[in-house]
């Protein structure tokens, strides 16, 4: 059985995975109580389990959590909705015309390299140190980078396509929206998910920016008055965020792409 398991990709069954998936956590977990517990970390750096779920808590009931989640998620959606809806016809408009690319991929190399951190007095000179300042950090972060990602699975098409196209009588425009667009979009679906991590990992960042609500302001103010358990609770969250969307995200590619995902004759439920 263990041997069959481990055949090349071979898929597990539905409970199998979540069985495993939960075993991970739970191994996790284990460490993390034998580290702490067992007191071969002191505990200031790595507090118990049970400390940070008391520490969650109380900032839900009596610190106001809920609207530190929701401030930034707020951001990241809005970052992240803006990266998209230009980063992708931008990145099938340089894979289609070669002047766009030539105009478009120079610039946007130059600044996917620059360290978001170096930008922040920048952006406050911008556009001060509101929600903009907050959200602007939060797309430069994704937006270069999604739009390099969008162009090469576009460049990845097969050039039978669209020659298909063209003998059937399609023009351009239609060879763009209709084979192009539709060829490129569940990878695209794919470079959003990751991308979307990206957003989050700029969270910090964004909110050095005169925050006072969000979970890495929290987790700043905590650093600042050493406070490790309540950096761990927003860590916590952040993370807990992060596997919620990525499911979703796995979910909605077999509900928009099931031609994806087809039926194997090894699957099974076990």
């Amino acid at each position: 059985m263990i041997r069959k398991f481990f055949a090349f990709r071979y898929p597990l069954g539905r409970r199998s995975y979540f069985s495993l998936s939960a075993a991970s956590f739970l191994l996790l977990l284990l460490l993390w109580s034998v580290l702490s517990y067992g007191r071969i970390v002191d505990p200031f750096f790595v507090p118990a389990p049970t400390t940070v779920m008391k520490t969650l808590v109380r900032l839900l009931l009596h610190e106001n959590l809920l609207a530190d989640v929701w401030a930034s998620v707020f951001r990241v959606l809005v970052a992240f909705g803006l990266s998209a809806v230009l980063a992708i016809p931008l990145g099938i408009l340089m894979s289609a015309f070669r002047p766009f690319e030539a105009m478009a991929e120079p610039p946007i190399d130059f600044v996917r390299y620059l360290p978001v951190p170096a930008l922040v007095p920048l952006t406050i000179l911008w556009v001060g140190i509101g929600e903009g300042s907050k959200i602007l950090l939060l797309f430069i972060g994704t937006f270069f980078q999604l739009v390099l990602l969008v162009m090469d699975d576009a460049n990845n098409v097969p050039q039978q396509y669209f020659e298909t196209a063209y003998t059937l009588g399609a023009d351009t425009k239609d060879v763009i929206a209709r084979v192009l667009l539709l060829a490129t979009l569940p990878n695209v679906y794919d470079d959003l998910r990751v991308t979307l991590g990206w957003c989050w990992t700029y969270l910090l960042i964004a909110e050095i920016v005169a925050a006072r609500t969000g979970i890495g302001h929290l987790i700043q103010e905590a650093q600042r008055f050493a406070k490790p358990e309540v950096v761990m609770a927003g860590v916590l969250v952040i993370g807990l965020i992060g596997l919620v969307s990525d499911y979703c995200f796995k979910l909605g590619s077999k509900l928009l792409f099931p031609y994806k995902y087809p039926a194997s004759p090894w699957a099974n439920n076990s």
